[in-house]
C-alpha cells in the first residue's frame, strides 16, 4: 500500500511572516551578484562573438584586409573565411539566444566556448609572428574565461547555499 496524495502539498512558511529578515537580505544580495555577474558576462560575450563573426565576414567581403603583408587574397583564403564564418555565426546566434534568454548555464557554456576559440586565434597569430593577431585574441581570451568564472561562481554560490533551486 502506498499513500496516495490528492491534494498540493502547501510550502513551509514560519509563523509571525515570510521568514529571517536576515535571510532575505542575503538571497537579494547574492541575487544582485548573479545579477551582475550575468550582465558583465553577457556584454563580454556579446562583444567576443560579435567581433569574431565580424572578422569572418570581412574575411569572406574584402578577404586583403585579413591576410598577411605581402600576401594576394586567392581562392584557398575566401575558403577559409567561409570556413571561419560556419563556425563563428552559429556560435554567435547561440550566444545572442542565450544571453536574450537569460540562460546563465547557456551563457556559460557559450563563453567557455568562444574563449577557447579567441586562445586558439590567438595561437594561430602566434604561429605566424604577428602580436597584433595574438595579443588581441589573447586579451578577449583571458576576459572572457574571466566572466564566464565569475557568472559560473556566482551561480554556484547560490546553489551551494541552498538559496535557489
Amino acid at each position: 500500500m502506498r499513500p496516495r496524495i490528492t491534494g498540493r502539498l502547501k510550502a513551509f512558511k514560519p509563523r509571525g511572516g515570510t521568514g529571517c529578515a536576515c535571510l532575505q537580505a542575503r538571497v537579494l544580495e547574492e541575487s544582485m551578484t548573479t545579477t551582475r555577474a550575468m550582465r558583465l558576462a553577457s556584454v563580454v560575450t556579446a562583444i567576443d562573438v560579435v567581433v569574431a563573426s565580424g572578422f569572418s565576414i570581412v574575411g569572406i567581403i574584402c578577404p586583403q584586409y585579413l591576410v598577411p603583408a605581402g600576401s594576394v587574397p586567392t581562392q584557398a583564403s575566401l575558403i577559409l573565411a567561409m570556413y571561419a564564418a560556419a563556425r563563428t555565426i552559429p556560435l554567435a546566434l547561440f550566444a545572442l539566444w542565450a544571453i536574450y534568454k537569460q540562460a546563465a548555464p547557456a551563457l556559460v557554456l557559450m563563453g567557455a566556448l568562444a574563449g577557447t576559440m579567441q586562445l586558439l586565434d590567438a595561437g594561430i597569430g602566434l604561429f605566424e609572428h604577428d602580436l597584433g593577431k595574438s595579443a588581441g585574441p589573447l586579451f578577449i581570451a583571458v576576459l572572457q574565461f574571466f566572466v564566464v568564472y565569475v557568472l559560473h561562481r556566482s551561480r554556484r554560490k547560490l546553489n551551494v547555499d541552498g538559496l535557489r533551486p
